[in-house]
């Protein structure tokens, strides 16, 4: 049977989600809880890699096994065994071919900023000490989405067949002493939305102009967009999939 887990994570002390060698990832340490907790080799495909540092608020991953006769005492049991920077929010079951990766339709990210020093802050949010112009960063987030390909703002050395992406969200609001950006799209490049935001701080803070913008976009070459901003301020917020991959066992 195959089930869907659905996490968050802290990821300040984790080499991003996926599993690699000689490096501590949030993919391993929950492979080897599910191993130990469950009695069998288990391993979880994600609904995509986040980088070193960057946290999830939610991210889905699959894993198959038997049947799970009581999914809120695995649950409880898992969490006393994970250690305490990544909790495991729910077990869903679903179609035997669905897929954490493939099948998910949209994901979200956000990237918090805080403009004035807040030690609560220093691991969750890229701190600034100048106020960007929100309102021409917000006219430059709206050209992203007419635009497709995404070359520009993706990491150089990378295995993807097509830079493509479809943006249907990208925002820049203010809340109390922060600036939260929300990006929605059907997938996302590794690095992209890092390098997305650095390049919109600086055309907020006069660096690069909305028609130098246009042409980053339409450059393909990643030298040309600003540098990408620091890990610990993005976070997945959500994983979207289509309602009928998922079994009406979960209502029981």
């Amino acid at each position: 049977m195959r089930y869907f887990l659905e996490i968050a994570y802290n990821g300040k002390n984790y080499f991003g989600w996926q599993r690699q060698l000689h490096q501590f990832s949030v993919q391993q340490v929950l492979e080897e809880t599910l191993s130990t907790v469950l009695r069998s080799e288990i391993k979880v495909m994600g609904a995509g890699r986040t980088d070193t540092g960057v946290h999830a608020k939610q991210l889905f991953a699959h894993f198959d096994f038997g049947k799970i006769k009581d999914k809120s005492k695995l649950i409880f049991r898992l969490n006393s065994f994970l250690p305490k920077d990544i909790s495991i929010q729910n077990i869903l079951l679903v179609k035997e071919d669905a897929h954490a990766r493939f099948d998910a339709t949209q994901r979200e990210y956000e990237y918090i900023i805080s403009l004035q020093k807040n030690p609560f802050l220093q691991d969750f949010a890229f701190q600034i000490n100048n106020v960007p112009d929100i309102a021409v960063m917000n006219e430059a987030s709206e050209l992203l989405l007419h635009h497709r390909d995404f070359q520009c703002f993706s990491r150089s050395k990378t295995d993807v067949k097509t830079y493509n992406c479809t943006i249907v969200k990208a925002k820049w609001e203010t809340k109390n002493n922060t600036l939260i950006f929300t990006i929605v799209a059907d997938r996302f490049l590794r690095n992209m939305v890092r390098a997305i935001v650095g390049t919109l701080l600086d055309v907020g803070n006069s660096k690069t102009s909305l028609v130098e913008f246009k042409t980053i976009l339409n450059g393909k070459r990643r030298e040309e967009a600003g540098a990408s901003a620091p890990a610990q301020g993005l976070y997945l917020t959500k994983v979207v999939y289509p309602d009928e991959i998922f079994l009406a066992e979960n209502k029981e």
